[in-house]
């Protein structure tokens, strides 16, 4: 059942953000949403540490905030600058990296900052990734490198003739994944210390969409296998690994499988990130509701015809197969739906819809982004709204994005 109870008030969100004179594009975060939201993805993870994906979050702030939270320790992130600035100026000292990584320029910086070294861990699924680091600083001339393997989460049905999950590591089988850890283990300057895994065909795949009730129940049908087929390949994997090195990290998981993830007891912490800022992708699971923490305010600039008017911006579109839930919904004032013909655009949103007539000049509309990170690589900052006893909204501090600080990473 949904979990979520929060309901978002976006009339007294926009009055709050007019008062405190901020342009548009605005976001708004709303710290008792975001509240509700980090204490429903500790209960759901039932005890097992939250690793912080920041590709969800991007706001260096909230990201901080987050981790002084009970039940919640260390981060995922995406890229490897990423990484060493978060290890460094936020001091996070358990920094796991999601992807592997080429860029040698961020590797340098990284490999010549012994900090740095020792609390972000690099992810590998391939030995060339390895050579690559090695290209870039040889053994002897830097620190050692934590290393994680990428262990591919999908299912797969018939051999690999039919593939459930996302195409990211080779690394599927216990041979697979022991073969790859003796090679690190073999070569000078790396340390295996960790073992990554996202089932994001459990994780990422909503099961309770409105309207679709023979696809929601093939889709946890599906998920139920999936779920438990990993739990045993990858706890035989991690039993193998722990012969070979000592393992910190077992991670796993993601922000619609945290109650399935928690029941492996090989994994030690749970990334999680999109259920934390609540995008409107996550509506649809069966299991679990967030609170709409995050939106964002577009300034009406024209009125092209009755019934219409035209936004400033709104394009932020998330990653993932292009179609509809992949583009941010226009919640408020509600009745207002995208132009087939344009969409969401870069620099100009159409919106049609009865609510439109009712819309002046300098007006503004709220959306709900789909996943979570997108919207801030878009904007420098975010105003973060608290209310009253009263009920009254009023901005309580505005904190820069990664892109306010300066930053763009990936």
């Amino acid at each position: 059942m949904p979990t979520s109870t929060y309901e978002p008030d976006w009339a007294a969100v926009d009055d709050a953000v007019r008062r405190a004179g901020l342009d548009s594009p605005v976001l708004a975060l709303d710290l008792d949403a975001l509240e509700a939201n980090i204490n429903d993805l500790r209960r759901r993870a039932n005890g097992v540490p939250i690793r912080v994906a920041s590709k969800s979050l991007r706001v260096r702030s909230m990201i901080d905030h987050v981790l002084e939270r009970d039940g919640f320790a260390g981060v995922l992130a995406y890229d490897v600058a990423e990484a060493h600035w978060l290890a460094t100026e936020s001091g996070v000292g358990d920094v796991l990296l999601g992807y592997p990584t080429c860029r040698r320029e961020a590797l340098a910086a990284l490999l010549a900052d012994e900090t740095a070294c020792t609390r972000v861990t690099l992810l590998v699924d391939d030995r060339a990734q390895l050579d690559v680091i090695d290209s870039v600083t040889p053994p002897g001339k830097r620190p050692t490198v934590r290393i994680a393997i990428d262990l591919d989460a999908s299912l797969r049905v018939a051999g690999d003739r039919v593939h459930l999950g996302v195409r990211r590591s080779p690394i599927h089988s216990v041979g697979q994944a022991t073969a790859l850890a003796r090679a690190v283990q073999a070569r000078d300057g790396f340390r295996l210390v960790g073992v990554m895994s996202y089932e994001a065909q459990v994780a990422g795949v909503g099961n309770g969409v409105d309207g679709k009730t023979a696809m929601n129940t093939a889709v946890r049908a599906m998920q139920a296998v999936s779920m438990r087929e990993l739990r045993h390949r990858r706890g035989d994997v991690v039993a193998a690994l722990r012969h070979i090195a000592d393992l910190e990290i077992v991670n796993a998981g993601g922000t619609g499988s945290l109650e399935e993830t928690a029941k492996d007891t090989s994994v030690t912490d749970i990334a999680a990130g999109s259920g934390l800022f609540g995008g409107h992708l996550f509506d649809n699971y069966r299991h679990f509701r967030p609170a709409p923490a995050m939106a964002f305010g577009l300034d009406v600039l024209r009125r092209p015809a009755d019934g219409i008017v035209t936004c400033g911006s709104g394009g932020w579109i998330a990653s993932g197969p292009p179609a509809l839930d992949r583009l941010p919904k226009p919640v408020w004032p509600a009745g207002l739906e995208y132009v087939g013909t344009e969409s969401a655009g870069e620099v100009q949103t159409p919106l049609a819809g009865e609510a439109a007539d009712e819309l002046s000049i300098g007006d503004r509309v709220w959306f709900r982004h789909t996943k979570s990170g997108e919207v801030c690589e878009r904007s420098e900052r975010v105003a973060l709204i608290r209310r009253d006893a009263a009920g009254v909204a009023d901005v309580v501090d505005v904190v820069p994005t990664y892109r306010g600080e300066g930053k763009c990473f990936g």
